[in-house]
């Protein structure tokens, strides 16, 4: 302490002692710069090299080409085609704005589209933009000719989708096979680690969006060199796409272009014949078909219309094309082509319905197989008045729409002659002997055979049937008390629905699957349109789906041998008798048909007052005694099932007959998929069969 506070003089003279100070400081402070340089070097080497790389590189996602769609034939529904693409280097455009008008000029755009093009996001700010895709092979020769005149200018290939058959109309399948679009803000938003881009194009309907993330593929990568100004200078590493999975469907591409073909031709001819009873032109407004096996589920062809061309989607939907397409999709009349009918329409069944109150009618013991009810053409409900009926939305008398005035009939000739009376003394009876059969016993049925429940087809958007209840009316005037204000069931609403009238509505797909479970003898499966997810670069199946049990119906052997005589009969002698030989070509000791007719009132009155056109139903299958398909059309306000119907149900059956189904073909390079039709036998009775 001395020494500190002493005067200098006073202090010994020590400079070895000073030297050993500033030497340990300075070792101190080298010792800190080296522990500082390793953290830097070797602790945060990874930290370090990453920030230089993102400054000098960027990392474009490659879009990659989707999986092709395939028939059971190996045939392409929906496969990829390579396109020409001139695209725009948006550095370029800015140093020198003089090549926009140049650009515009050479692919018949205007410069302010050209703009428009530039400032869209979607695309990466180091990613040349696309200005015309398919372009014509002399604007690329002219433009390899020309190069030094348009700077920032070049031609890059890229896929877009291609639909081969129909001689490429893109309208075979079109509602199964959906269409591809931009992603959607939301989309992007709902999916934050499925590596989508905003220039990313995803499946917004059918097959490709219910199968999007096996269609995508994998994205490719492009590290990118750039400079300060953000300008690609190079090319650091590149990671090529994978192409997404090909999907196998159970459709069959020949069946579906005839299936399309015979629907399109009914509801024309609908259209142009006047009804016999109410004297008017039906509108036929839209219809559907469905081809089921039924002993697996597999859907063989599904047809909606009115339809449109996926070809209108490819590359985006102009605004005008757009506008065309929804132009009816507003009305609540229907004649929408996007709606996809087969599983969104929703149709009163009519006499189809017959099904569900047969088999519980026989299976709950109300009635036997050789039940007799004596058809006066008139039915008038046992000491009835207005208020209990149903007020005026049923009434105490219910007509006969067809076998009027039969005379004793049984369940099977009731069901082959479309009898109304044998149904409402069905209703009748049930309602006033609930205390034996319960509220709902057709109701329970019909949801044992899946007619008020959604059947999870894979496709997205099927809407979900119902069948009329005291519960469901409830339920619907709580959703919508305006348009729904009636919550009471009285007599006369069991005998509507005991028909398949009233409130009770099913889509195309709930009925085929409901008739396909009651012939194979009461399994109900799931509706499947997928057979497989094979991966394409290695021809490797990455999943099969098997058929799907989802319900059960008892039926016994008595009642089932009764139901199945009546549905033979309705083809035999019955309600589609004369359908059957004007339009059959062959005989049914060769390929013996069962089916059902269905004339359904579309505003819950009598279909005989001329104020609507009923609904239009057929369903067939077959052939017995080991049916394969069934067979279901429906065309909107087209009148008579029989008339209006049947004839697309009998000539899809011409086309089975001379061209049955096979197994599922999965591609191997011993058999890759073509674009060549599968080819194919005209049609029993007829040289050929319509295209769709």
């Amino acid at each position: 302490m001395g020494a500190l506070v002493a005067a200098p003089q006073e202090v010994p003279y020590r400079p070895n002692l000073r030297i050993a100070v500033i030497g340990l400081i300075f070792l101190a402070l080298f010792a800190t710069m080296v522990l500082r340089l390793w953290s830097l070097q070797v602790l945060g080497q990874k930290n370090a090299t990453a920030a230089v790389h993102q400054n000098v590189v960027r990392v474009v996602a490659v879009p990659a080409p989707r999986g092709e769609i395939l028939d059971r034939n190996d045939r392409i529904l929906a496969g990829n085609r390579v396109q020409q693409q001139i695209v725009l280097s948006r550095y370029e455009a800015t140093v020198d704005p003089g090549i926009i008008p140049k650009v515009a000029a050479l692919v018949g755009e205007t410069p302010a589209q050209i703009d428009q093009a530039l400032s869209d996001s979607q695309y990466s700010v180091y990613q040349p933009v696309p200005i015309l895709t398919g372009a014509p092979m002399a604007t690329i020769q002219y433009l390899e000719e020309h190069k030094s005149e348009f700077p920032g200018v070049s031609v890059q290939q890229t896929t877009e989708r291609d639909y081969p058959l129909g001689n490429g109309c893109g309208c075979v399948a079109a509602h199964v096979l959906g269409y591809v679009g931009p992603i959607t803000a939301k989309e992007l938003r709902d999916n934050p680690k499925a590596g989508y881009q905003p220039s990313s194009q995803v499946g917004q309907s059918g097959l490709e969006e219910a199968y999007e993330p096996y269609l995508r593929g994998v994205e490719g990568k492009d590290e990118l060199l750039v400079n300060a100004q953000n300008q690609v200078v190079g090319t650091l590493r590149r990671t090529p796409p994978k192409q997404g999975d090909t999907l196998v469907t159970n459709i069959d591409a020949n069946l579906q272009e005839a299936v399309e073909g015979y629907l399109r031709q009914v509801i024309m001819a609908d259209r142009s014949t006047r009804d016999p009873t109410t004297g008017v032109y039906p509108a036929a407004l839209d219809g559907a078909a469905v081809v089921e096996d039924v002993n697996t589920g597999a859907i063989l062809a599904m047809a909606s219309y009115p339809s449109y061309s996926l070809n209108d989607w490819v590359g985006g939907i102009s605004t005008a094309a757009y506008d065309a397409l929804t132009q009816g999709c507003q009305s609540s009349l229907g004649g929408c082509p996007l709606d996809n009918y087969a599983i969104d329409g929703l149709y009163t069944p009519g006499s189809t319905f017959k099904l569900a109150t047969a088999t519980a009618a026989l299976a709950d013991g109300l009635v036997s197989p050789s039940t007799t009810v004596d058809d006066t053409g008139l039915f008038k409900v046992p000491g009835c008045n207005t208020s209990l009926a149903g007020g005026a939305g049923a009434g105490c008398q219910f007509h006969d729409a067809e076998a009027s005035g039969a005379g004793y009939v049984n369940v099977t000739k009731a069901l082959a002659i479309s009898d109304d009376y044998y149904f409402y003394d069905m209703g009748y009876l049930f309602y006033v002997d609930q205390k034996q059969y319960g509220p709902t016993p057709i109701q329970n049925v019909a949801d044992e055979y899946g007619l008020d429940q959604v059947t999870g087809i894979d496709l997205p958007g099927e809407a979900q049937g119902r069948v009329d209840s005291q519960a469901e009316r409830e339920l619907l005037h709580k959703e919508a008390p305006a348009a729904f204000p009636n919550t009471s069931w009285y007599v006369g609403d069991n005998l509507e629905m005991a028909f398949g009238q009233g409130a009770t509505v099913v889509t195309p797909i709930e009925l085929a699957n409901a008739y396909a479970t009651f012939a194979n003898g009461g399994t109900r499966y799931q509706p499947q349109i997928a057979a497989a997810l094979v991966d394409p670069s290695t021809d490797k199946v990455v999943k099969r789906f098997t058929p799907r049990v989802v319900g059960h119906v008892s039926i016994p052997p008595a009642a089932y041998s009764a139901m199945l005589q009546g549905f033979e009969g309705a083809v035999e002698y019955g309600t589609a008798a004369s359908t059957f030989q004007a339009f059959a070509g062959f005989s049914l000791s060769q390929f013996q048909i069962a089916g059902k007719t269905g004339t359904a009132d579309t505003a819950i009155s009598s279909i005989t007052s001329g104020t609507d056109e009923p609904n239009a139903w057929f369903v067939g299958f077959g052939p017995e005694p080991n049916p394969q398909y069934v067979v279901a059309v429906v065309v909107s306000q087209a009148g008579y099932g029989a008339q209006a119907a049947a004839p697309a149900v009998m000539n899809i059956f011409n086309y089975l007959v001379t061209n049955p189904i096979g197994p599922v073909q999965l591609p191997s390079p011993k058999n890759p998929p073509t674009t060549t039709p599968a080819p194919s036998n005209p049609p029993a009775g007829a040289s050929s069969a319509p295209k769709g």
